[in-house]
Parts: C-alpha cells; sequence; structure tokens
C-alpha cells in the first residue's frame, strides 16, 4: 500500500520512518513524502493513471496550498484517494475537513498506533 505524507515540517518523515520501520520493511507500506500541497498534487499528477496513492495523511497549515486546498483538489482529481487530515489546531478546521470529503481527523502530537491501525486495516479492505 503507499500512503503520501504532506507536511511541510521535513522532520515528519523521519517520524513516519522511524515509526513505520517493520511495516516498510515488510513491504506493508510504502510512503511517499511531499513538503507542500502543490508538491503533492504534482507528484499525484506524474504517477500512471490512476495513482498508486491509496491515502494522503496532510497537515493543514502549510504554506502556499494548505491541506484543506489539497483536500479540495484531490478529491476533485483522484476521488477514490482517502485523505486524512492532520492538524495542531484540535477542532478549529474538523467541520471543514468534514465538508469536503476528508475521511479522518488527528490532531497532533499524533496517535501513532491509531494511524498505523487506519493503515492496516486500510489495507485489509482493499
Amino acid at each position: 500500500m503507499k500512503a503520501m505524507v504532506v507536511d511541510d515540517e521535513k522532520d515528519v518523515e523521519l517520524l513516519f520512518r522511524q515509526y513505520f520501520r517493520k511495516e516498510m520493511q515488510q513491504k506493508k507500506i510504502e510512503f511517499i513524502f511531499a513538503f507542500s500541497g502543490e508538491e503533492a498534487l504534482q507528484k499525484l499528477r506524474d504517477m500512471k493513471q490512476p495513482p498508486e496513492v491509496m491515502i494522503i495523511l496532510s497537515d493543514i497549515n502549510m504554506p502556499g496550498m494548505n491541506g484543506l486546498e489539497l483536500l479540495q483538489n484531490v478529491k476533485k482529481e483522484f476521488p477514490s484517494i482517502r485523505v486524512s487530515m492532520i492538524t495542531a489546531y484540535a477542532n478549529q478546521y474538523y467541520d471543514a475537513a468534514m465538508e469536503y470529503g476528508a475521511d479522518n481527523y488527528y490532531t497532533k502530537p499524533l496517535d501513532f498506533a491509531g494511524l498505523k491501525s487506519e493503515l492496516l486495516m486500510g489495507q485489509v479492505n482493499e
């Protein structure tokens, strides 16, 4: 399963690589990292169609295209991709994220156990 993580903070990549090391080694999950909404969309557009990414985990507050704008674009161009939002702002953006089609809404600090469960359950349901 391919998952894309979109966050302007580059240390997030290290956190995901550390926490999902075992699953990555076992080829259960492959992560693609993008550091802006624009980069994420470009990577999706550059993939063979339909994109191989099954889920996007996106921060909301990013310079340029924010996560809610990315969510809207992904749902328009790639409706089969699940999108979960990640934010440090509790429920401030929850209603908008759900209205735009988010599948899940996580607050920082991330509950990696819950996130791992979502990703692995998604793999079973494919």
